[in-house]
């Protein structure tokens, strides 16, 4: 079977949900037609002329980046210039192109969690809560021979979680009644004759973002022809999501061995970092991308050190006199790692209909000495 675009947008809504994206952020698909085939499927961290070029002689169907191409809205579209031309060469050869942005920066597993990984962290959180999932209540009736396979499967389609829990349900018995009508075919009873059936009533919680799939997966295995079921709001918060990740070290050391340790994790011949070298620092905080707007939140938030990328001079000074250290690494090889996790993610979700793979072009613009 083809894998299409909007199988591929289908994924990254799973691995990044749009929701957790901040506000205003350009995110999802920036160029394509969602019912395009996609043979093969290149992640990277942006478009850039170079890689359109090796996109295009590769034979690539899409792109999936984490920087969006079209984040600034453009008037027009120079030839002449090299990354609007890029642009123009992309819609010439119908290279689809999905962003996830700020959205992959929160989700679970994504940009932050890659990092926190590469630097050991112990149980790390959310640095600065962004967004709480409206919950509802789903309510089914279901005869009780079919309530194990219900409550299965909308648990597996997302349902249920409770905290640390999941396939959290609820059930009842009760009695409910039905006449079928003509044309109908019941799944017990007859046509035109009142029938009381057995029936349990099971409800759970569904994050707003996932009732779709819960729904649609209840009702694939429902036995009814026409299922009973209802949905509430409810007024109380659910799971919590955020940008940024802050933790424990994994091991004592002082700030210019941490800082050292941030350097080979991501494999760089330097590492810039701002505090007293010999400062034992305990616990550490993440943001990937432009942070230090995020740096008053880890001081506040007990951190002894920030890893984060693009922070200026006044940005480190204030920082460390306010008591807190900064390590500043490469913007684009802070985030690069978890290209290579998406990759995996959608190779695995996709099947062996489309090739996957991590963009074998380098993107960061500076060189070292």
């Amino acid at each position: 079977m083809d894998i299409r675009v909007a199988d591929v947008m289908r994924e990254m809504e799973r691995i990044a949900p749009k929701q957790l994206a901040l506000e205003h952020d350009r995110i999802g698909l920036q160029l394509g037609d969602p019912n395009a085939v996609v043979e093969r499927l290149w992640v990277g961290l942006e478009v850039t002329p170079e890689l359109v070029t090796q996109a295009i002689a590769a034979g690539v169907d899409m792109l999936v980046t984490h920087h969006a191409p079209l984040y600034r809205p453009l008037t027009h579209i120079d030839w002449s210039q090299p990354r609007q031309r890029a642009i123009a060469e992309l819609v010439a050869h119908r290279i689809s192109v999905f962003a996830a942005h700020t959205n992959l920066d929160v989700a679970p597993g994504g940009v932050n969690d890659v990092i926190a990984k590469r630097l050991e962290l112990l149980d790390p959180q959310p640095l600065d809560i962004t967004y709480r999932t409206p919950l509802k209540k789903l309510v089914v009736y279901t005869p009780k021979e079919s309530v194990e396979s219900v409550r299965q499967t909308i648990g597996d389609a997302g349902a249920g979680c409770i905290g640390n829990y999941s396939h959290c349900t609820f059930a009842a018995p009760g009695t409910g009644s039905f006449v079928p009508g003509d044309g109908t075919h019941p799944y017990v009873g007859e046509v035109g004759k009142l029938e009381l059936v057995s029936e349990v009533r099971l409800e759970t919680v569904v994050p707003a973002y996932r009732l779709a799939d819960v729904v649609s997966a209840m009702l694939r295995v429902h036995p009814y022809e026409e299922v009973a079921y209802d949905i509430y709001d409810l007024d109380i918060p659910g799971a919590a999501f955020g940008i940024g990740r802050i933790g424990q070290l994994s091991v004592r050391e002082t700030l210019a061995e941490f800082a050292d340790r941030a350097r080979i994790a991501f494999g760089l011949p330097h590492v810039r970092y701002a505090g007293d070298p010999g400062r034992i620092v305990k616990t550490a905080a993440v943001l990937g991308g432009s942070g230090s707007g995020w740096i008053g939140k880890a001081l506040a938030a007990g951190a002894d050190v920030m890893v984060t990328a693009d922070v200026s001079h006044h940005q480190a000074a204030d920082a460390v006199h306010d008591g807190m250290a900064v390590i500043d690494v490469p913007h684009a090889a802070l985030e690069a790692p978890v290209c290579e996790v998406v990759a995996k993610q959608l190779q695995a979700a996709l099947g062996n209909g489309v090739v996957v793979e991590t963009v074998p072009v380098g993107v960061d613009p500076w060189r070292w000495l």
